[in-house]
């Protein structure tokens, strides 16, 4: 469940393979070129103490590992190590719904209060429900998070959120704009999605994802409650700075990131999705891909469960999720065309992650990001400036085709909003400078004489982005 999910650095990673090349090769790399990333990742860039990484194509699978589970653990990783793997649940949550619709046992266009108790309260506009496509598309209006999860344990976030806490959200919140008319990333949605499917089904959403999953697809090793065997295989957690990190349990919104995998398991997903196993779940994961939706960042569309990268014709695109808990970080993707998929699991939860070990794996002319990407962030020092010059600053500027940075003034603050993604407040560094402190991440306005900005420059992840000011 990411914290920061399709954020500036996700959205500009992936927008910036959306149009590149098909690399022309027809299987898989090798593993002395996969092994070679993935130590490059853990012990010269430190973004990892270990990374698993498996692929599947016409010539069969392969699994290749660096690192190990832990810091002191001489144990090997293998396709069999198990991991936290956080918003790629979303994906099954969204493959439940997909097969419950396929076995008209519910329509995409239900709306997710017909599944939940008559006192609850689900928020509308305008006459507009939210529906289950609302929700799995992430276009409902509901926030990325409720505003009453106030967690007794910050290493352990949603433990302790209730269902009664989660209706009580519901029953009071009040969307400020239209459902379905714009997409924004919610693990609240995602959650909501999932507990709604369990209530339908009669049954909690592990044991739904069992019977319904997991069990056709023979995916042992992926669940929410560890087995012994599984406890036993399971990576340890680190933060961004490889220091242990705790294990999240995720009761209430399992439905957007309570499972844990494999990556042997994860590829028979992927097996699945690609045609090259046979399943009764084949015509529902093909009608996932039927639902699109803008995302607001260029390229990239979301369907049922899984973002969509396009490519200069349909055959091309790159279908994928990504995901992260506080100790780990997730990566599932596959391209229908050459029927390549590829798992990347990492035991660490870093910013950057890792998204491009996938897609360049998949596509191998997207580049994996650089050593100026991993450098520990500059210390900034907050100054103060005149509010009045915000109201210079505040405008819309353009990113990228569809892609907009929104710059606000609320009172004394200045934020920034990506479309399609959360709010940020930005703090000056000088009178034209700026920086983020959710991520490394600065804006520089370019003003004319009278101090008006016409421009902006996004400095993130070693490159400057011009964007130019359209409102």
């Amino acid at each position: 469940m990411q914290t920061l999910s399709m954020c500036l650095i996700t959205a500009m990673v992936l927008a910036a393979v959306a149009t590149a090349e098909e690399p022309g090769r027809s299987d898989l790399p090798s593993d002395s070129e996969i092994r070679n990333i993935l130590s490059q990742r853990v012990d010269e860039f430190h973004q990892s103490v270990g990374i698993v990484v498996g692929m599947i194509g016409a010539s069969g699978r392969k699994v290749v590992s660096y690192g190990a589970l832990d810091k002191g653990d001489p144990r090997p990783l293998n396709g069999d190590t198990v991991f936290e793997i956080g918003s790629v649940t979303k994906v099954f949550t969204s493959l439940l719904l997909a097969d419950l619709v396929e076995h008209g046992e519910v329509a995409l266009t239900d709306p997710v209060s017909k599944y939940l108790p008559a006192g609850v309260k689900v928020p509308q506009r305008n006459g507009r429900q939210i529906t289950l496509q609302d929700l799995a598309t992430h276009t409902s209006g509901l926030p990325r998070l409720p505003s009453n999860l106030k967690p007794k344990d910050a290493t352990n976030p949603y433990a302790d959120y209730t269902v009664a806490q989660m209706y009580e959200f519901l029953s009071s919140y009040e969307l400020t704009r239209d459902v379905g008319s714009q997409y924004e990333y919610s693990n609240l949605g995602g959650g909501l999605l999932g507990h709604a499917l369990a209530l339908r089904a009669g049954k909690d959403y592990e044991s739904l994802v069992r019977s319904r999953i997991t069990g056709p697809l023979g995916m042992k090793d992926t669940g929410i409650a560890l087995s012994p065997g599984m406890k036993a295989r399971l990576a340890a957690g680190h933060d961004d700075k490889m220091n242990p990190a705790a294990n999240w349990d995720i009761p209430t919104l399992a439905g957007a990131g309570a499972l844990r995998s494999t990556a042997n398991d994860l590829l028979a997903l992927a097996a699945a999705n690609l045609g090259y196993t046979k399943t009764p779940l084949a015509p529902a994961m093909s009608a996932m891909l039927n639902v699109r939706r803008p995302t607001g960042n260029p390229g990239v569309e979301i369907a049922l469960g899984w973002h969509i990268i396009a490519a200069k014709d349909e055959d091309g695109m790159i279908v994928w999720h990504n995901g992260g808990t506080g100790g780990y970080r997730s990566f599932i993707g596959y391209e229908p065309k050459r029927r390549v998929g590829v798992v990347v699991l990492a035991n660490a939860e870093t910013t950057a992650g890792v998204d491009d070990i996938g897609v360049h794996l998949l596509r191998p002319k997207a580049p994996l990001l650089t050593s100026a990407v991993f450098q520990p962030p500059k210390e900034r020092k907050e100054i103060s400036v005149d509010p009045k010059l915000f109201d210079k600053y505040a405008g819309r500027y353009e990113l990228a085709p569809n892609f907009i940075l929104t710059i606000t003034r609320e009172g004394d603050h200045l934020f920034a909003q990506a479309t399609g993604q959360p709010k940020f407040e930005i703090f000056a560094e000088t009178e034209k400078d700026y920086f983020l402190k959710v991520v490394d991440a600065q804006i520089t306005f370019e003003v004319d004489a009278t101090g008006v900005a016409g421009r902006l420059i996004l400095h993130q992840m070693g490159r400057d982005m011009p964007a130019k000011r359209i409102e």
